[in-house]
């Protein structure tokens, strides 16, 4: 399964569509499992987490949530207005008023007494309507259309009828009690821990993060934090992947590994059996010490390796890996390592993939179209991924050429710019398609 870096390169459409094939059944098979031995959590302790801003990693329901109450809980007003029995009002016409005498006002949060033939009751918006009435008209459609004070004797006269029913929110009618609430693989956002709370449910079922193993390569390379030796380098990528990783709703282990076989051979060993995913930096490419490649490029279940036609993030890797003391395979994602490439490449190939099965929000990025404030030269025969920002005119501009190692200038960008396939230039004034970063 080997591909020469001189010879064809795979479309970016079609990588994607490889990526999505091995790695989506691999996530939805580890949520599963994952959601089996998982301890229901309680939708107060979601609460909180959310509160406190360390909820802001995406979660989603393992299992279907049911309503313990019905929500409306009772019937209640949609509007502000009068209470009435419908068939008091069947006769009123606008030169024929109904009139009726005014009863005791209902508040929320009150229970009120049922409501007598021939009365009306102020009602407020979310409030019981008492039993016995059937509709609310709303207070502007009353003569006249304010509210009296308690306790004056007051009438309210009606120049129309009301059909049974109206501006009234009936009992379970958003959901029943007993019914489904929301279903399994619903991401749990801002909308539906209200849904939970105002149904009664005191905790749910949610799929555990699938566990993304990420492996940083390279001789050179230092874990964040830790002094540098002589041609040494700080793990950017185990940094900037990192992030991204746990943003699309992954739990990640890191990992930095030198240019030896044997050592990311044994860190692979080494992984517990609720790794999900394996995703490598670096190694890729056709130099002398591309230990990805060398490790897992041969015999008979080796890894693609090749190149896609994109610039930058060319060298990718794709396939499966043994992982742990049983050898089991799980879905191997290998990225160049370049730090600008292995960002693209992320946000090209993965990252979808897993906000999708993981409910992060948005699953894909906001995407938009601008000219440009300045000319562009892309190579015509790669999808070309800039970096850049909008300025205040609404126009495109790069942060940085187009290498792939100014990471500084990939921090200072909103947007990554996509030029297609076919296109060598385009000048000041063109529009081109970006994806927000923000």
């Amino acid at each position: 399964m080997h591909d020469d870096v001189t010879h064809q390169r795979r479309p970016v459409a079609e990588h994607a569509a490889a990526v999505a094939a091995l790695v989506t059944p691999a996530l939805a098979a580890a949520r599963d499992r994952g959601a089996e031995p998982a301890e229901p959590a309680e939708v107060a302790a979601l609460l909180a987490a959310a509160a406190s801003g360390a909820g802001l990693a995406p979660r989603v329901l393992a299992r279907d949530a049911g309503a313990a109450v019905a929500l409306p809980g009772f019937d209640n007003s949609q509007m502000d207005g009068y209470a009435v029995r419908s068939a008091d009002l069947a006769g009123a016409a606008p030169g024929a008023p109904v009139t009726l005498p005014v009863g005791a006002p209902v508040p929320a949060g009150t229970q009120p007494p049922p409501l007598g033939p021939g009365t009306a009751a102020p009602v407020m918006t979310g409030a019981p309507v008492p039993a016995g009435a059937d509709a609310v008209v709303k207070i502007e459609d009353a003569d006249p259309p304010s509210f009296p004070a308690p306790g004056t004797g007051a009438v309210v006269r009606f120049a129309a009828p009301v059909d049974a029913g109206t501006f009234v929110r009936r009992l379970g009618s958003d959901v029943a009690a007993g019914a489904l609430l929301l279903a399994a693989g619903t991401p749990l956002g801002g909308p539906q821990l209200g849904a939970l709370v105002a149904a009664g449910v005191v905790e749910v079922q949610v799929a555990a993060p699938p566990h993304v193993l990420l492996v940083s390569t390279g001789s050179e390379l230092v874990p964040a934090g830790q002094p540098l030796g002589p041609a040494q380098v700080h793990d950017a990528n185990g940094a900037a992947l990192t992030a991204a990783l746990a943003q699309a709703g992954a739990r990640v282990t890191t990992r930095v590994v030198p240019d030896e076989p044997d050592a990311l051979r044994g860190v692979l060993a080494g992984m517990p059996d609720d790794v999900a995913l394996v995703v490598t930096t670096g190694g890729v490419s056709a130099g002398a010490y591309e230990v990805v490649r060398q490790t897992l490029g041969e015999g008979p279940d080796a890894a693609w390796f090749g190149h896609v036609a994109v610039q930058p993030g060319g060298p990718q890797g794709l396939g499966t890996v043994a992982l742990g003391a049983d050898g089991r395979r799980v879905p191997l994602v290998a990225f160049p390592g370049n730090p600008v490439s292995a960002f693209v490449s992320f946000e090209l190939f993965l990252r979808p993939l897993l906000a999708a099965a993981t409910g992060a929000v948005p699953a894909r990025r906001p995407a938009g179209r601008a000219p440009l404030a300045e000319p562009l030269d892309s190579p015509p025969a790669l999808h070309q991924v800039r970096r850049g920002a909008l300025d205040d005119a609404g126009r495109v501009r790069m942060t940085g050429g187009p290498g792939s190692h100014l990471l500084t200038h990939l921090a200072a960008a909103t947007i990554l710019v996509h030029v297609p396939p076919g296109v060598g230039r385009l000048e000041r004034g063109d529009t081109v398609d970006y994806w927000e970063l923000r």
